[in-house]
């Protein structure tokens, strides 16, 4: 099985479980778990109040989201500029 053909059978899979459940049952302790590392990292000691530790694990997760989308654009950016320089025949290999 080639990975393209075993990722549509997962992607199968998956939305054959969430036509079944509700994903929130099934996907809530990932999602306590992933706030949890937040949480972890702007307040090990557990010294600040409930609502505010919550606040900064909330920004905590902005930012780590925003940070995946700056990474992605740029790698975007990077293979549309390799895609461009290969098209118009610059940084081709020529054999002549």
């Amino acid at each position: 099985m080639t990975p393209s053909e075993r990722q549509l059978r997962g992607r199968l899979g998956g939305f054959a479980l969430a036509a079944k459940r509700d994903p929130k049952t099934y996907t809530a302790s990932a999602r306590v778990a992933f706030m949890d590392r937040f949480l972890n990292e702007v307040d090990p000691e557990r010294i600040l109040p409930p609502d505010e530790r919550e606040r900064r694990a909330v920004a905590a997760r902005r930012a780590y989201f925003a940070r995946l989308a700056m990474i992605s654009a740029r790698t975007r950016s990077k293979a549309k500029a390799k895609r461009d320089r290969l098209s118009s025949g610059k940084g081709r290999n020529k054999k002549w």
